[in-house]
């Protein structure tokens, strides 16, 4: 044990090491309150007395929730070595959480934003201070879980931090290899002599690194064998490095240095997030510091992408959930462009549904109106496509699973299982997403059928309705053709139209035969939707994946422990070749299951997927000439009216100026038969018009959709 004033500590409690002090777990002896005491050893205080101070001055100049936070300097009882009295962040590092095998591919989204968020501005607060840190890295950027069960992380270790403005330099050398920027690496791994200064961006390009691991689990710049034995190599991918490119690799030995400019597929963060992330990293990733980003810049960027919202797209025609980062005080008009460059579905083409509903978008509408969406509960963007849905696309977890060696090798065993358990963990997140994404795209598909369905209701109601006013109007016997007076016009006209209207009648009815047979058609297609929604609720495959995760996490805890140790008895080495094989029947299993129970079934459904999809297309564009052929009776109906009207308005005016005049033997007969018609059949035919309004507006709506959606294809890009 040991102790200060008012702290006490065992040196068992051990939280980290460095080169000049070690970082224990303690507790207030009064209180009982849990601290961390970093502990300074002999080799420190060979340090200048300015540089031993420097520590302590930094950390009292600093008072912020993403730094943490000193308590007091003690000495400790004995050999009266500095003790600094912190907050004690009990999730451990940033770089204990990558470590951790499920983030082996980077961290989940929401986790990164908050790295971001929590990084960014506990490095404002030190440049507000005018202090640069000189070692950033994510085994420095500790993890505390807040009231809420919410992710804070805090920067540390300030020994190598010193006050510095944004045009003053150092000469000195701090910081670790990986994480540092190459000028300072070429003099301190290298040992080149080189009198060079180096300013504030430095810890940029520590930010950068740092960002790129928390996004992939793995480093930006990895030479053949690694950093630390490839050092060279190293240096030239860090100081050769293309404008714009993010990372770079060396896969053979002696091989070509290989550059990427975007982050790898296997990355968890959506690509919506990543077109904001990575210019970010290209330009805070420059050598040259013409080049680079200044923080302010910096800042500027960053604190954009964190005061966005998302908006969560699912793209029926693509079959992908898009992420849409926008300002809440922008217009809709802003968010409608965002889709189109992750979608290449033009705004003017952009219809959505929200919920089973249409959901319409005003694009001079505040975005705050967008509903709030998450990743089960999408905005459903409706674009029909001539080529088929590429759907999630992903990279084979297989194909990322090293062997174990045949020899007892502890510390290889515990490296093979890490990387193994870590592409469980991957397979497990695809399968999720893959059985997510199936239930989403049905979903959304059976809401568009839902929808073309009340479409066919309401078209059929209301010719339906059409046919029975034009049908009452013709079965009356009230127009005789034997009028005895052929010299009558009005009463031929009157004959024709009769005939027109017969036309429509036959035409109505057609159009009325074919809708029903589209109700049919798409209530079989919304029973076969429902049926496949039951089946990937009913799949048991992501269970039998997450039970093959957890017993290979139970056997990489024993190898973790067992790396420890400096060799195993006789009886503890069966058990642990034991445990190796049976940890590699469980990756063979779990990744079979990814295989055939998951990728495999997801392909299958996608190509189910694509002839559903070709069908309601073809269902729509059916529906519009069916719809056009209503219209088009519509019209001709209106017309016919019109006529009607009129020369049963002729025909009553000249049988009125016969009466009034006395003349009794014009048409007897006739004006007996016709004297009735005109109020009557005025007022059926104005019904009739307004029947035919209402079926116009009612079409209107679909018609504008299909004409949109027929008139931009969207782009086959995922």
């Amino acid at each position: 044990m040991q102790s200060t004033t008012n702290y006490l500590w065992h040196t068992d409690d051990l939280l980290g090491q460095g080169a000049t002090a070690s970082v224990y777990k303690a507790r207030n002896k009064k209180s009982g309150e849990l601290v961390a005491v970093k502990v300074f050893n002999t080799a420190s205080y060979l340090r200048p007395r300015e540089v031993q101070v420097r520590e302590f001055e930094v950390l009292r100049k600093l008072n912020h929730q993403n730094i943490v936070k000193l308590f007091a300097v003690e000495e400790t009882g004995g050999s009266r070595q500095k003790v600094l009295v912190m907050e004690y962040c009990s999730s451990g590092s940033l770089l204990s959480v990558l470590e951790s095998p499920e983030n082996a591919f980077g961290l989940p989204e929401e986790e990164f934003l908050v790295v971001l968020r929590c990084v960014a501005a506990g490095m404002n607060h030190l440049r507000e201070n005018g202090i640069v840190h000189r070692d950033i890295k994510p085994g420095n950027i500790m993890r505390l879980v807040g009231d809420e069960g919410q992710s804070i992380y805090k920067l540390t270790d300030f020994g190598a931090a010193r006050e510095l403005d944004d045009d003053e330099k150092f000469v000195s050398v701090y910081g670790t290899e990986e994480y540092l920027h190459p000028d300072m690496y070429e003099r301190a791994v290298l040992r080149k002599p080189q009198q060079k200064a180096f300013g504030v961006t430095v810890d940029l390009w520590s930010i950068g690194v740092t960002l790129y691991h928390a996004a992939t689990g793995s480093l930006p710049f990895v030479p053949f064998g690694g950093p630390r034995r490839n050092k060279e190599i190293m240096y030239r991918i860090t100081t050769e490095k293309p404008a714009g490119a993010i990372s770079g690799a060396q896969k053979q030995e002696n091989g070509p240095l290989e550059w990427s400019y975007s982050l790898p597929i296997t990355c968890q963060l959506s690509m919506g997030l990543q077109s904001q992330l990575v210019p970010i990293l290209a330009n805070i990733l420059e050598v040259e510091p013409a080049k680079c980003w200044g923080f302010d810049q910096f800042f500027a960027e960053t604190s954009d992408i964190l005061q966005r919202v998302v908006v969560h797209v699912f793209s029926l025609s693509q079959a992908v959930l898009h992420h849409v980062y926008v300002h809440t005080h922008t217009t809709v008009s802003v968010f409608l462009e965002a889709v189109y460059k992750q979608t290449s579905v033009a705004p003017q083409h952009q219809e959505y549904l929200f919920e089973g509903h249409l959901c319409v978008l005003e694009p001079n509408f505040s975005a705050q109106h967008i509903a709030h969406t998450t990743a089960s509960s999408p905005l459903t963007l409706l674009n029909m496509a001539s080529d088929g849905p590429k759907g999630l696309v992903f990279r084979d977890p297989a194909l990322d699973v090293p062997k174990f060696v045949p020899k007892m090798d502890l510390q290889a065993d515990y490296s093979t299982a890490k990387c193994v358990l870590g592409a469980g963990h991957q397979a497990l997140r695809l399968a999720r997403a893959l059985l997510a994404g199936q239930e989403v795209m049905l979903r959304g598909l059976y809401w568009f059928v839902e929808m073309l369905q009340a479409t066919c209701r309401r078209t059929l109601e209301v010719t339906r309705m059409a046919l029975l006013f034009l049908s009452s109007n013709l079965s009356s016997e009230r127009f005789s053709s034997e009028t005895g007076i052929p010299e009558l016009e009005e009463l031929r006209k009157t004959l024709e139209l009769r005939i027109k209207l017969r036309t429509l009648v036959g035409v109505l009815s057609r159009c009325s035969h074919n809708i029903t047979k589209t109700q049919m058609s798409l209530s079989t297609l919304s029973c076969e939707l429902v049926k496949s929604r039951d089946q990937v609720h009913e799949d048991r495959s992501i269970h039998q994946i997450q039970c093959c995760v957890d017993k290979m996490h139970l056997i990489y805890k024993q190898f973790k422990k067992s790396r420890m140790r400096p060799g195993l008895g006789y009886n503890e080495e069966q058990i642990h070749k034991l445990d190796k094989v049976n940890f590699s029947h469980l990756a063979k299993r779990l990744l079979q299951v990814f295989q055939e129970e998951c990728a495999q079934k997801y392909q299958a459904s996608l190509v189910t997927y694509s002839k559903q999809l070709r069908t309601v297309h073809e269902t729509r564009n059916h529906l519009r000439l069916v719809g056009c052929s209503v219209a088009a009776c519509n019209t001709e109906a209106q017309a016919a009216q019109e006529s009607l009207s009129k020369t049963l308005d002729l025909l009553s005016h000249q049988l009125l100026q016969d009466r009034a005049k006395g003349t009794q033997t014009s048409l007897p007969t006739t004006a007996a038969h016709l004297s009735p018609l005109p109020k009557d059949l005025i007022i059926h035919m104005q019904e009739l018009c307004e029947g035919m309004k209402l079926l116009a507006c009612d079409l209107q709506d679909n018609n504008r959709i299909i004409e949109r959606l027929s008139r931009d294809p969207l782009s086959s890009d995922v």
